[in-house]
């Protein structure tokens, strides 16, 4: 049984930095590809980025900016989201999720395991 349990989230003033983990458990193999999704009241769950294990591969979401960065390091099924130059556009619950195999990174229906949630929210 898998889980995923994301941490980091917080209130955070415009302009500043943050970084959001997300921790796997109850796999017996490193999941094939973990990755970040987010969700603005009102609106759909948005990719964000995503990191495979074979090769190493980042994929970001093509509405995302270099003010994000994904990185998976540490333990295996370790991930996290460096952001930096925060808006108030960036509030949003971030969803960690992954998959045990790599297909369509950007489509959430990929990815079989979902975190909980962390609450990111941005004020000016």
């Amino acid at each position: 049984q898998v889980q995923l349990v994301e941490s980091g989230g917080q209130f955070v003033q415009a302009g500043g930095s943050l970084r959001l983990s997300c921790v796997g458990s109850g796999s017996a193999e490193p999941l094939a590809v973990m990755g970040w999704f987010r969700q603005a009241p009102g609106k759909e769950r948005e990719f964000v980025a995503s990191y495979t294990w074979r090769g190493g591969y980042p994929y970001y979401g093509e509405s995302m900016t270099d003010r994000f960065v994904i990185t998976r390091e540490g333990a295996p099924n370790t991930i996290y989201l460096q952001m930096r130059a925060l808006r108030a556009d960036d509030t949003a619950v971030y969803y960690c999720a992954a998959g045990t195999r790599v297909s369509n990174m950007g489509d959430q229906r990929s990815y079989a395991y979902w975190g909980q949630g962390t609450q990111v929210t941005v004020f000016s």
